[in-house]
């Protein structure tokens, strides 16, 4: 106010413009006064003003990472009579502040607010009745020796299998590109059956060159409404599962070479599980072979053990097959078909012989 007063006092004068402005006459006087004699100024002006220096001093021949507490420790280390709310006053008003502990988290979805982005067409709905329904997209970061590590995945809904994924040291469009164009070259698309592509706002997925792919494709896009991890919940998941059940357990990682082969690992286990899921759904209701294997039925049939004691003086008890004790059909209790039941009369038959000889 002092300087709206000095440009406008020649034109309207000073007490007219102290009558609307929150200022009285003498205020600004004095203040000019101060100006003219430095040694009018009250004695706890003067007094931070020499403080402002001595804070600003041990902040930063501390490689400006002191806070308030160790800074007004150090000043009274010095031998500067100041209280500790003086020095939190001083270091805000010169906009000093220390290293703050915590983790800094690699920003990865960087969304652009002036872009067009496609409509949300999963509105969180993450189901599929087929496969190459639906595919959601995201990325995610490594830390190794190297630097950061950005992988981007795509995802079957319906399988939950990680359909496409590229690793790289930089967040450019051509990692998310690469990722897709691993899905398109694994999972062939039927043009009559529609493909929803759904990723969050990330610039790699709505970049020119991201979206003019999916539409050379014949895929429509989605993009999450909302903007939160759970718009792209599906994805998440399966990336926290690669987190946990890969990164975190097997590092700390190298580089960038390191990382792909954990991602290659990672992506061929859920393919098997995939793959050995639908196997067992396809054969669960015909009687497998006894050379057949990763099937209940077929490790039921060959049930002939061997029980050994750890006492080595009392004799070895054999227990001889009981396959014909076992018989394939509709379990009762849970109406599956293929499951193993065994009869009463040969199932307390074979208890009575395990406790003669056990005799």
């Amino acid at each position: 106010m002092v300087g709206f007063i000095d440009e406008h006092r020649e034109k309207f004068g000073v007490e007219p413009i102290c009558a609307v402005l929150p200022i009285a006459p003498s205020l600004y006087y004095e203040l000019k006064a101060r100006d003219r004699d430095p040694h009018r100024r009250p004695g706890r002006t003067r007094r931070d003003e020499g403080l402002c220096e001595h804070v600003r001093r041990v902040w930063q021949e501390n490689r400006e990472v002191y806070g308030v507490r160790k800074v007004w420790k150090q000043l009274k280390r010095e031998g500067q009579a100041v209280a500790r709310c003086t020095v939190a006053r001083l270091m805000r008003r010169l906009g000093l502040a220390g290293a703050v502990r915590g983790r800094k988290f690699t920003v990865t979805t960087i969304p652009d607010s002036a872009a067009a982005r496609p409509p949300d067409l999963v509105t969180r709905q993450f189901k599929a009745v087929r496969p190459n329904q639906l595919w959601v997209a995201d990325l995610t970061y490594v830390a190794t020796w190297r630097g950061f590590v950005y992988v981007a995945f795509v995802i079957d809904v319906f399988s939950r299998r990680i359909v496409g994924w590229r690793a790289s040291t930089s967040l450019r469009s051509d990692l998310a590109l690469d990722a897709l164009e691993q899905a398109l070259y694994d999972r062939p698309i039927i043009q009559a059956e529609p493909l929803v592509h759904h990723s969050d706002r990330g610039v790699q997925y709505l970049s020119i060159r991201y979206t003019e792919r999916l539409a050379q494709a014949g895929i429509e896009p989605s993009v999450g409404s909302t903007g939160d991890s759970y718009d792209n919940a599906l994805a998440e998941t399966v990336i926290g599962l690669f987190k946990t059940e890969e990164i975190h357990r097997r590092g700390p990682w190298k580089g960038l070479e390191d990382v792909e082969f954990a991602t290659l690992g990672c992506s061929r286990r859920r393919r098997s599980i995939v793959a050995g899921r639908g196997r067992g759904s396809r054969t669960s209701s015909s009687r497998p072979s006894s050379g057949s294997r990763g099937t209940t039925a077929a490790a039921c049939s060959n049930r002939s053990a061997t029980f050994r004691r750890p006492n080595s003086r009392r004799p070895t008890m054999t227990v001889r097959p009981l396959q014909s004790a076992w018989r394939f059909s509709r379990n009762e209790h849970s109406g599956k078909p293929g499951a193993v039941q065994l009869t009463r009369g040969a199932e307390l038959g074979a208890r009575r012989r395990l406790r003669a000889r056990s005799r």
